[in-house]
């Protein structure tokens, strides 16, 4: 019994002495800078381009859904403009991720940051400060047109001073930010522009560089945002905004004729379900946004959506 106990202890002795190392560590490394060049895009005046950017945050990239604060989500379903004053909350197992104030504003906003700076965010997810940001946004690689594009029309939003803490995180949140989170960049070189149409090609950069469609259809780890499941094969649980209760996984949307809730849809329903916008308000979903994009643009994502890997799965069920 004594050499039970003995033994006990000094286990107690290492585990302590693991948990105060590990939160040594922490603090230590809490909050690692990192390098990533600055794209050499410059804001453009031109109103043609500055229309495209708009089209953009407005439409496919859905950036006036989060950045116009839940508050604002309806009115942005409703295709107003609002103020991208941020706020939106992501509630996460390791705290809480809210969107950054997009308005001009040099206290609070991004009337005091380069273009550079905007860009580097977008494309490399390193923040002004040097800090990796968490990777919501999938804007890597973005034609440099696009992205011009965007910058240009933020250049334009009206100053709203409102400071939003964008990181509020718990101890394990801390951790992770410490030692997992890592700047992520382009996979390769971005196109300098990409032509719109209604093809395959454009349907695949609007689902991977523009949308962020596996962001949302692709399983998650909640912890880290790494990628666990097959691509579009159904992603993480949602609890509603509003509705705590309300629960729901987005669906698998391969070309599995078992398990996908649009293999069976033809092109034309696809663009007439898009169309209709959000039928249940508590739905991640940005169906505003997405319910403005063209008929090019949804055709293209409905022909790409068909040329991917079909995933026999349903969200929240290991594929077989």
């Amino acid at each position: 019994m004594k050499k039970l106990l003995k033994t006990l202890k000094w286990v107690g002795i290492v585990l302590a002495s693991v948990i105060v190392l590990f939160v040594v560590a922490v603090l230590i490394f809490k909050n690692p800078t990192f390098d990533a060049p600055y794209p050499d895009i410059k804001a453009s005046k031109d109103s043609s381009i500055i229309a495209r950017g708009k089209a953009i945050v407005y439409g496919p990239a859905h950036c006036a859904t989060c950045h116009g604060g839940l508050e604002n989500v309806e009115k942005v379903d409703r295709g107003e403009e609002v103020a991208l004053a941020g706020g939106f909350e992501f509630k996460l197992p390791l705290g809480i991720i809210r969107s950054a104030n997009l308005t001009s504003d040099p206290e609070t906003g991004i009337g005091n940051r380069t273009d550079g700076e905007l860009a580097r965010v977008l494309r490399y997810a390193v923040g002004h400060d040097g800090h990796a940001i968490f990777d919501f946004m999938p804007f890597q690689n973005m034609s440099d047109e696009d992205l011009t594009a965007v910058i240009s029309y933020l250049r334009t939003l009206a100053p709203v001073k409102k400071h939003v803490e964008t990181i509020d995180m718990n101890f394990m949140g801390e951790a992770v930010r410490a030692f997992m989170i890592k700047p992520v960049g382009p996979i390769a070189t971005p196109p300098k522009a990409v032509v719109p149409d209604s093809s395959i090609e454009y349907g695949k950069y609007l689902v991977w560089s523009v949308a962020n469609c596996r962001g949302c259809h692709t399983d998650r780890d909640m912890m880290t945002g790494a990628f666990i499941g097959p691509d579009f094969a159904g992603g993480p649980e949602f609890e509603g905004e509003k509705d705590p209760n309300f629960k729901v996984r987005p669906p698998n949307i391969t070309p599995d004729k078992k398990t996908s809730k649009i293999a069976n849809w033809t092109e034309q329903f696809f663009i007439e379900r898009f169309r209709k916008g959000r039928l249940v308000p508590e739905s991640p979903m940005p169906w505003g946004p997405f319910s403005r994009m063209s008929d090019l643009e949804l055709k293209a994502i409905y022909r790409y959506m068909r040329t991917v890997a079909p995933v026999e799965r349903i969200p929240g069920v290991e594929a077989e």
